[in-house]
């Protein structure tokens, strides 16, 4: 029996070698297809979360999360409770004027008589409908800023050709939003179909009950079981309105998710280029070590430890202590004490009190107390040396 061996280096024109069961096929001879993956392919993909400033931003345009579904099953609670609670009045307030009306529409025939009728319609609609409409209308006011906040946006309403483009139309009609919004539409039909169906079911034998009830008593029952199946609707609407919610915010945090190179952009606008950063320190740097190397010619004295560290210091009447007008380390201090021989500015040599200096006080400040013996004496002695000059 034999094998068929493929050339690594096979093409349309590669020859098929045969291989004896004495001599194997060797496996390294098959060919392996190569994965070769390009890395920055995936440089733009969104999987990083956003940023502060990327939320802010989106603020700004009116892009939050807000889930109307909400605002509707508070809406319809809070309309429905109100009219529970106010159900009495409402009914008094138009029975009362329904009584009123059909006993005087025949001496209201009159343009006086309809104009007065038609100002008591009008007040009678803002008894009983005007504190339902203005309950609703603070609940969904404090809802919508329960869910975004304070937010005025006005980019929403600005004209946009591209919205006018029949294909850009379509492809919101059919975008992957309008698909599931168009599902959560007929899953909220069936789900509230469904308790509506259950409710009803035993509650329509005893509709025919109500051939033996007067007006006022088919009312309130009417009016019972009109609340019940409402506030067990408006329950099933709430609990997909929390979920609903809960996917909007989901879904726009999906919507402002940011590649890596988006986000190195925004660090580089709000923080500035890291490389312009660096050299803007280093020029700053540069700036005040030059501003420091300029006060040591006015230094009284350079006290070192003698090779790694220099500190200058200067003192005239009038000051709390000694100042610390510049130090140093290695080459800094190197450069301070060569400027200082430049300057024939006395250097004197001493360790801990060259340490002590360097490590408490900062370019610019004061000598601290426990140091004020210490360099005391070190001044007293510039000083001598300074007289014995002059003489």
């Amino acid at each position: 029996m034999k094998c068929t061996r493929i050339s690594p280096f096979h093409s349309k024109h590669s020859r098929l070698e045969q291989c004896a069961p004495e001599n194997p096929c060797p496996l390294s001879l098959v060919p392996f297809p190569s994965f070769v993956f390009d890395l920055q392919r995936f440089d733009g993909e969104k999987t990083e979360e956003p940023t502060e400033k990327k939320r802010q931003d989106a603020r700004k345009k009116g892009q939050v999360a807000r889930s109307q579904e909400l605002n509707t099953a508070f809406v319809l609670l809070i309309g429905f409770l109100i009219l529970r609670i106010l159900w009495e009045y409402i009914y008094g307030n138009i029975a009362e004027y329904t009584v009123y009306l059909y006993g005087h529409l025949a001496q209201s025939m009159s343009t006086e008589g309809i104009s007065e009728l038609f100002i008591g319609i009008m007040i009678l609609l803002a008894k009983t409908v005007m504190p339902v409409m203005f309950a609703i209308l603070i609940v969904g006011m404090g809802i919508n800023i329960f869910q975004v906040g304070l937010v005025v946006s006005t980019e929403k309403l600005e004209p946009k050709l591209e919205n006018l483009n029949p294909i850009n139309g379509f492809g919101r009609i059919f975008s992957k939003r309008s698909l599931v919004e168009l599902c959560k539409s007929i899953f909220k039909i069936i789900v509230i179909g469904f308790f509506l169906y259950m409710y009803l079911k035993d509650e329509i034998p005893y509709l025919p009950q109500f051939i033996f009830f007067d007006l006022p008593q088919s009312l309130a029952t009417a009016a019972d079981i009109i609340f019940t199946m409402a506030f067990q609707v408006v329950g099933v609407i709430m609990v997909m309105a929390i979920a609903d919610y809960a996917y909007q915010t989901w879904q726009t945090t999906q919507d402002l998710m940011m590649s890596k190179q988006e986000v190195k952009d925004e660090y580089k606008q709000v923080e500035g280029d890291p490389q312009i950063k660096g050299k803007i320190k280093q020029k700053q740097r540069q700036m005040a070590m030059q501003r420091m190397m300029s006060e040591v010619p006015k230094a009284d004295v350079i006290v070192t430890n003698p090779t790694h560290l220099a500190v200058a210091l200067k003192y005239s009447k009038g000051m709390i202590a000694p100042t610390v007008v510049a130090k140093g380390q290695d080459r800094v201090a190197e450069r301070i004490k060569q400027i200082a021989r430049e300057n024939r500015v006395i250097i004197v040599e001493n360790k801990p009190v060259a340490r002590a200096l360097y490590e408490a006080v900062d370019v610019g400040g004061v000598v601290p107390a426990e140091l004020y013996q210490a360099v005391a004496e070190i001044i007293a002695y510039v000083y001598r040396i300074k007289h014995r000059t002059a003489a």
